[in-house]
């Protein structure tokens, strides 16, 4: 049928015009009505899905400490490098290394020399000094003799005593002693050798107390204080307490930590230098919940934390550790009180809406 036999015939029958036009529109509105029915079915059916049900525990803070550990290695209580104050021979060897020595006890001894007749002949001139002064002041109260005189023989008389004094010390540095009770660590000459002044001699050491020198991070080192009392693990396992007697007030250029000491008593001497060491110690007090690992879990981008109910809402806390022990951690920035979910927190997210339960209750048993 041609274009315009066609157009005839409708021209002729314009009913047929208005019965496709009404056919058309009730398919339109029929499909619009079923995606209505769609759309409500769909919403029903979301709106139709159970809340999770989970369990929490409810949790008070307590005041907590937090601790750092740190590494170090003993040394002595003192320790001291003695030289020889006098130039000689050494005549004699009092001590080995290793012995023990009390304050005062002679270690070496140096040849005296003419130090005796020094001194004989110091304590001649001060006899004749002290004369020639008496003789002088008699004069003087007199008024047979100026101030000037008087003044001379005064002088003389001062510089006789020094030459007696000085005449005895260098007789008493010829003993090399102990300057307190150690232990001699090490000996730096043998008889017949010769000292000049300031050679060393030996190395005293001190034990009776024992120091852990550890380095302290710029993080920590203000929550220290002195006398605070610390725990000192050694590498054996023997645990010991300690004092912290000294915080440096200058760090480190290089580390950038601050040097610090721990003083802890070592009576019987059994704990020598040098050995590994860990110390514990408490900072501030904060207020933490402890928690078993098993509460813990992780949010969408993978951080740690946990999932607390604040009005059936979930709501997830990144922790905030302050100290990991045994049988659980302790965690801070969770309030005084809060309810951590115990029980179904891997099905839920932070902001769902749940129903939750007392943990006591077994409810989801």
């Amino acid at each position: 049928m041609s274009r315009s036999s066609l157009l005839g015939f409708f021209a002729v029958r314009p009913y047929f015009i208005s019965l496709f036009l009404i056919i058309a529109l009730s398919l339109w509105l029929g499909m619009g009505m079923l995606s209505a029915e769609e759309n409500s079915e769909s919403e029903k059916t979301l709106e139709e899905v159970p809340l999770a049900k989970v369990a929490f525990e409810t949790f008070n803070a307590q005041p907590t400490f937090k601790k750092i550990d740190l590494y170090g290695r003993t040394a002595p209580d003192r320790k001291a490098r003695l030289g020889a104050e006098i130039a000689g021979k050494i005549i004699a060897l009092s001590v080995n290394k290793g012995d023990s020595v009390k304050q005062g006890q002679v270690i070496a001894r140096i040849d005296k020399g003419d130090l005796e007749m020094q001194l004989e002949r110091a304590q001649a001139m001060l006899k004749v000094r002290e004369k020639e002064y008496k003789a002088a002041q008699s004069l003087k109260n007199k008024g047979l003799q100026g101030e000037v005189a008087f003044s001379n023989a005064q002088a003389s008389l001062v510089e006789a005593k020094a030459s007696v004094s000085k005449a005895k010390l260098a007789l008493r540095n010829t003993n090399v002693v102990a300057p307190f009770d150690g232990i001699v660590d090490h000996l730096h000459i043998e008889k017949g050798d010769f000292v000049g002044v300031g050679d060393p001699v030996a190395n005293i050491l001190d034990l009776k107390k024992i120091v852990i020198e550890a380095d302290v991070s710029e993080r920590h080192i203000q929550s220290l204080s002195l006398d605070q009392k610390a725990n000192v693990r050694f590498i054996n396992g023997e645990t010991v307490s300690g004092v912290l007697r000294y915080i440096s007030r200058v760090s480190s250029t290089t580390t950038n930590t601050f040097p610090i000491e721990v003083e802890i008593d070592n009576p019987e001497q059994r704990i020598p230098a040098g050995i590994s060491a860990e110390v514990e110690m408490n900072l501030q007090t904060q207020l933490a919940v402890k928690i078993t690992p098993a509460m813990l879990a992780l949010d969408d981008s993978g951080n740690l934390g946990v999932k607390t109910l604040t009005n059936e809402m979930v709501k997830f806390v990144p922790i905030q550790l302050v100290k990991a022990e045994q049988d659980g951690v302790w965690l801070t920035g969770l309030g005084e009180r809060v309810d951590i979910i115990t029980t179904g927190q891997g099905f839920v997210r932070d902001g769902d809406k749940v129903i939750a339960v007392p943990a006591s209750e077994n409810t989801l048993n």
